[in-house]
Parts: C-alpha cells; structure tokens; sequence
C-alpha cells in the first residue's frame, strides 16, 4: 500500500501558506504601529485588552488551513496502486519535410518550410495512439526522429528543423523515401504505414518515382503534399548577420524557384493509394487532410502502455478544507 502525490508540482502552491503567514505578521504591527501614532504606550494595553486579539488569530489560522489542505488536493493525493494496461491502436506515419533553401521562398507565410513544421505539429496533435516519426533532407537525408508515441519529443525535433541541418545542398526526393524505408518503418509490415512528404517537388536525379513504386509494393500509403508557386516562382530570401535582407543567387543570377508539381503528381500515380495534394500557395489543413483520408483505414494493434493507476484521496482534502472553513464561520457567529 502506497501513498503518493500524482501532480507534484502543484505542490509548489504550499508557499502560500508561509507568504500568508507572513502576511499577518507583518499585518500585525503595521496595526500596532499605527495605533502607536496616536495613542500612548499606557493606553495600547487597555485598548489591546477590548479587542479580540486571539479570536482573529484562530481566524487567520483557520484560512490557512484550509488554503494548506487545497493545496494538497490540487496536488491529487492518491494510495493503492494498481498496474493497468491501456490497450492502443493507430498508425506508423512518417513525416518526410524538404528542408533545401527553396523551402525558405515566402510564397506561403511565413514562408515554406515554417508553414510545413506548423501543419505537422497541428496533425500530431490531433493523432492519438500511432507512432510518428520524422525525416529531414535536402542533399541528404537525416532521420530526426524515430517511430515514436512521445509527441513532445517529436514537437520539439519538428520545431528545431532548419535549412542549416544538412550541409549538403540540392533536393534529393527518392533517396528520402528510401530512407525513411530502410531505416524508420519495418520491411515485414506490410499494412498500418503512412509517410506525408512535404516539399516543393524539385528534385536533383534521386529517382523519386521509382522509389514511390518501391514503397507502394511494401504496402506504404503515400500522402504528398506540394507547396509553392507552380507558375512564375518565386525568389528565394538569404537574411545576413546584421538582419539584412537580400535574395539567393547562382553565377550572378537570382535563383528562382518553382514548385514541379509533375514530378510529385507521377510519384502518386505509381503508389497504390498514393494521394497528390498541390497546395501551391494557398491555404491547407494538413491534420484534416490525413484524418479524412485514413478515416476508413485500419489500425494495427499496438503494444499496450502499463500505467500505475491510484485511488484518488483528493476530496477528502477538500472535505477538509470545507469543514475548516465552516467550523470558523460558526464560531465567528458565535462570538458575534
């Protein structure tokens, strides 16, 4: 039989009780003072001796009791453990994100690459029971994530995500994809897999459609989004040192990107249940967009979670708290 306190930070809160204390303290002789202003030490005595000193003390006692036992109520006292299972299912999802310099174009705000990290966090959170994981690249690509049910953690690789990450420039689609194959999602599995890619589709001879056919015969569900102007493009800003603003350039020239939605468009066409989503410049619901495609796909079974489960005690503390409070009401009418 064990007792303890579930939310321990919510004990933080028992400082109350001493600042109160010191409150009434301090209370105490700014009155004494005060009546020292005008009335001679003689005469404080007899003053003293009319007023019910030790009834507002067991007043200001009686507050921070009660005050102390809610406090320990808010800090969900609790006994009697017992080890239950809390069955899941869901999905494996991959979240595979360009992060090349053309995903900082402000075609979409604030620009491309934050609106992609906004729209993965949003899904996340609106996921429960299936384990996510994340993907950068560019001229390579990193693993920043695992398959993972900590979506804490997993918020705070998407947040942390950066052009700067990988020191190899270009965009390279198909090695992406074959990554996240190899070293995230199981090659047994055939079923229950999802990967969300992100980007504007340019890609430098990666062969991504050949490695979205390859996903799609192990069973992968290929959801791609596209982002960025398709038409005229767009330039692609560089912020300096000092804060200024100025615009990539190649041989002298701006570099002027586009989004090369004919690439994506054949590498969902290849992926049985392969779905292409030209977002352009526009806006877009990524966490809906999944829902609703998934909405009638099945889930796997996951290993269960085995959490410690115990026998809340907080109402009686506020029981407590209760009575104290009613027991100085009362006696406050009786002395009346």
């Amino acid at each position: 039989m064990m007792f303890r306190f579930i939310s321990l930070t919510n004990i933080n809160y028992l400082w109350l009780v001493p600042l109160l204390v010191l409150v009434y303290v301090y209370d105490h002789y700014k009155r004494k003072a005060a009546l020292l202003n005008f009335i001679h030490d003689n005469y404080l005595q007899k003053i003293s001796s009319l007023v019910n000193i030790k009834r507002r003390r067991t007043e200001q006692i009686l507050l921070i009791l009660s005050i102390m036992f809610i406090v320990l109520a808010m800090a969900r006292p609790g006994w009697n453990p017992q080890a239950v299972t809390v069955e899941r299912k869901g999905r494996d999802v991959v979240f595979i994100i360009d992060i090349s310099r053309s995903m900082l174009a402000e075609d979409i705000k604030p620009n491309r690459l934050e609106r992609a990290k906004t729209e993965i966090i949003d899904t996340v959170s609106r996921l429960s029971g299936s384990r996510v994981a994340l993907l950068e690249f560019a001229g390579t690509a990193v693993v920043k994530s695992p398959l993972t049910t900590d979506y804490a953690f997993f918020r705070t690789a998407t947040e942390s995500l950066s052009v700067n990450d990988v020191s190899r420039g270009g965009t390279m689609l198909g090695d992406a994809l074959r990554e996240a194959m190899t070293q995230i999602l199981d090659p047994k599995e055939k079923n229950f897999k999802d990967i969300i890619l992100i980007t504007d589709g340019e890609d430098h001879e990666s062969f991504p459609v050949e490695a979205a056919k390859a996903a799609g015969e192990q069973g992968v569900r290929l959801i791609i989004i596209g982002l960025g102007d398709e038409n005229q493009g767009t330039r692609i800003p560089i912020i300096d040192t000092e804060g200024k603003k100025t615009f990539l350039t190649y041989n002298g020239e701006e570099v002027w990107t586009k989004l090369d939605a004919g690439t994506l468009r054949e590498m969902a066409a290849v992926s049985p249940g392969g779905k292409y989503l030209n977002v352009g410049t526009g806006a877009f619901d990524l966490g809906e967009i999944y829902l609703r495609l998934i909405a009638s796909a099945e889930k796997k079974d996951l290993q269960g979670d085995t959490i410690m489960k115990y026998q809340e005690l907080f109402q009686y503390f506020i029981f407590l708290s209760f009575i104290i409070l009613l027991f100085g009401y009362f006696k406050q009418e009786g002395n009346s």
